[in-house]
């Protein structure tokens, strides 16, 4: 009786493509988003600061998925513009932050060209493969979150 084929081993590193990938999607986005003057990341989180707020750093790093030091390194530029205000929290300890009038009609301006972007994207590579590809991350993405975040060499 024989076994059924093996199938082939990976070849080369997943963190390398998905970098590539990563960079070439990012500077698609970036290009269309870019004529509403925000970066694709200021953009998510003015997004989610309009979704959420009043929101505390340490829950909208949580929800982003992102280290509070990195979240605050990207606030800086959303406070500089105007878009975003960090004021006092329920108690003199805590803070919010909060999108200012200004900021959400900024949003409103780069979700019309994210929609843009994600559209000419879904043409270049085609909706079934985006589709495919959409399942394929959110599948690897819970299989990931039950991990430590280690991988073994």
């Amino acid at each position: 009786m024989t076994s059924p084929p093996r199938a082939a081993a990976p070849v080369g590193c997943t963190n390398l493509k998905l970098r590539q990938l990563t960079r070439r999607v990012g500077q698609h986005y970036d290009h269309i988003v870019g004529a509403a003057g925000v970066k694709t990341t200021q953009y998510s989180l003015l997004s989610y600061i309009v979704k959420l707020a009043p929101v505390r750093p340490s829950d909208l790093a949580k929800v982003m998925e992102m280290e509070a030091s990195t979240l605050t390194r990207n606030l800086q530029p959303l406070v500089a513009a105007g878009w975003v205000v960090i004021g006092p929290g329920v108690d003199g300890r805590s803070r919010v932050v909060t999108a200012t009038d200004t900021g959400r009609a900024k949003r409103a301006e780069a979700q019309a060209e994210w929609k843009r972007a994600q559209q000419a994207l879904n043409e270049r590579l085609g909706v079934d493969k985006v589709l495919q590809l959409h399942a394929l991350l959110d599948e690897c993405l819970g299989l990931m979150s039950d991990t430590s975040g280690e991988c073994d060499d």
